[in-house]
């Protein structure tokens, strides 16, 4: 389960988050890429835009649900 406390900086304030458990695997990114993105010198992925439409709602939602090992928050 994502931690608050382990959220990277980059993740812009708002509901979804990334933690530091992310494994670079890039599902999220895939899955959601109007609203995730990649920090290619430290490896992880991080929340560049929270959802602003049903649509990226759902995707959000979807990556949160597929992610391998937690590391998306929902502080909703």
């Amino acid at each position: 389960m994502a931690d608050i406390a382990n959220r990277y900086p980059e993740n812009i304030a708002g509901k979804y988050y990334v933690d530091s458990n992310c494994i670079d695997c890039d599902l999220c990114r895939e899955t959601a890429p109007s609203n995730f993105g990649r920090n290619d010198d430290g490896g992880y992925s991080y929340v560049f835009k929270q959802p602003s439409t049903p649509e990226e709602e759902k995707q959000c939602t979807e990556a949160k649900e597929g992610c391998p090992v937690e590391a998306i928050g929902d502080n909703g």
